[in-house]
């Protein structure tokens, strides 16, 4: 079972990359999904797929999966695109688009 090695993106409700400093090692899932029948939950048998570990650096997380013989795929995460606004720039004068209610 291959472990993805990554640091997790920010999600929309953050506006603050406190939960993005970490790396996290998961196991990518052996078996399908299944649906049951009866309440339509979705399960899985696959019990490694619960298992995520964090870990401070990208190496931590390497040389934890090389210790364990886990195999390993390392995801780098993109840069990101800072980009300067300013509230002022709403009500700028010759501003491009229009300005509503």
């Amino acid at each position: 079972m291959v472990a993805r090695i990554y640091k997790p993106a920010k999600t929309a409700m953050q506006s603050g990359t406190a939960a993005t400093k970490k790396w996290i090692l998961e196991f990518q899932p052996e078996k399908r999904r299944e649906v049951e029948p009866l309440m339509g939950w979705t399960s899985s048998r696959d019990m490694k797929s619960q298992i995520s570990m964090r870990f401070s650096t990208k190496e931590e997380a390497i040389d934890y999966a090389r210790r364990n013989g886990i195999p390993f795929v390392v995801r780098e995460p993109k840069p990101r695109k800072l980009v300067s606004k300013s509230y002022a720039d709403n009500f700028r004068y010759g501003r491009i688009g229009s300005w509503t209610h």
